[in-house]
């Protein structure tokens, strides 16, 4: 059983770090709770460090069976997201490894190095469908320790080699790092790539995903990758009622101006511990608008804090979810912006012959 870290007071998040809490992994017998018991601490519970340890998966492909998303197989270069977004979708499935969902998910980072070799022998098996593989669904791929493992980036170069299609969704800065992979691959029609915006005001930004990049940045990096001939979009994700929704057509229009070709989004999602975690970050960074929001957020999902059911979870429903929709679609109209996934090549897929083997006599 993983160690789980104790001892910081509740609702107290350490420096650049999301959450403020460390609740129990709901798949352990046992609970605990931290206790101040008088005795000198010799550690700093306001500063908690990022540690990585490394993947043992023999595969790394993952087949979605969800009909309300646009991809059918996605690869996670690294589970958990130093970034820290409070309010991450993604934080309960750090409980499937005996991590909690709170300041485990941003702290006790899992690495994914076998990832390229893996991939590159799935992608060469007998019979093996070609389709778009979504990188960035779950947890970001240019998250900070990618500089350091470069998981993303051998996987890039395995995908290039095959010439295989790949969608991107990242809110991280060192996705230009891969400009020279990304702009070869844009050529030949095999990638787009997808930048969060979730809000153009900075303190905002620093609350909420405090190790992320801060919103100009995040423009700068659709200008980059839309400079470099690399279809990028703008997801508005997630728009949070009460909170950023009165955003969302500037961001569109940053989006637009900075190079973005098309926008999505999506509703805010809080599904299991997500939900007291972000109730928790509520309370301490805009206590004045936590019923408005939370109201709303209910209001969405029929009186829940989520409702998970498909085709409700990615937008919810009712009169809010409703105008939130329609302002998008208006606001994608006027600013000319594709609703609807770049079409990626799939006909130039090949598997690249291994060292030794012959190559074909006219080459392909």
């Amino acid at each position: 059983m993983p160690e789980k870290r104790t001892g910081l007071p509740a609702s107290t998040p350490p420096r650049g770090r999301g959450a403020g809490l460390n609740p129990d992994n709901r798949f352990h017998r046992h609970t605990t709770e931290p206790v101040d018991d008088g005795w000198i601490r010799d550690d700093d519970p306001t500063t908690l460090e990022t540690r990585v340890s490394v993947d043992a998966s023999r595969t790394v492909l993952t087949r979605n069976r969800s009909p309300d998303v646009p991809f059918d197989q996605s690869v996670n270069p690294y589970r958990g997201c130093e970034h820290g977004c409070i309010y991450c979708f993604a934080r309960p499935s750090h409980a499937e490894l005996g991590f909690s969902a709170g300041l485990d998910f941003e702290t006790e980072l899992i690495a994914k190095p076998r990832a390229p070799e893996l991939l590159a022998r799935a992608l060469a098996r007998p019979g093996y469908a070609v389709a778009p593989i979504a990188i960035g669904t779950n947890t970001d791929p240019y998250q900070p320790i990618e500089r350091v493992w470069q998981v993303m980036r051998n996987l890039l170069k395995v995908l290039a080699a095959h010439r295989h299609p790949v969608t991107i969704t990242t809110k991280g800065t060192l996705v230009t790092r891969d400009l020279d992979i990304l702009a070869a691959m844009a050529a030949d029609g095999l990638v787009q790539v997808s930048v969060s915006l979730t809000t153009l005001e900075n303190r905002l930004s620093r609350a909420m995903e405090p190790r992320a990049a801060a919103p100009k940045r995040r423009l700068a990096i659709i200008r980059q990758l839309a400079g470099a001939g690399v279809p990028v979009g703008a997801s508005i994700a997630p728009v949070i009622p009460g909170l950023t929704d009165h955003e969302m057509e500037a961001l569109m229009e940053a989006g637009a101006q900075a190079g973005a070709t098309s926008a999505s989004f999506i509703m805010l999602r809080l599904p299991r511990e997500v939900s007291p975690l972000f109730r928790d970050w509520l309370e301490r960074f805009y206590p004045d608008r936590y019923n408005k929001i939370m109201g709303k957020v209910r209001e969405m999902h029929g009186g829940r804090d989520y409702d998970s059911r498909w085709g409700h979870r990615l937008r919810g429903e009712g009169p809010v979810a409703a105008l939130i929709a329609r302002r998008f679609e208006l606001a994608a109209r006027r600013l000319g912006l594709e609703t609807s996934r770049h079409a990626l090549r799939s006909d130039l897929f090949r598997v690249p012959p291994r060292s030794g083997e012959q190559l074909s006599l006219f080459g392909g």
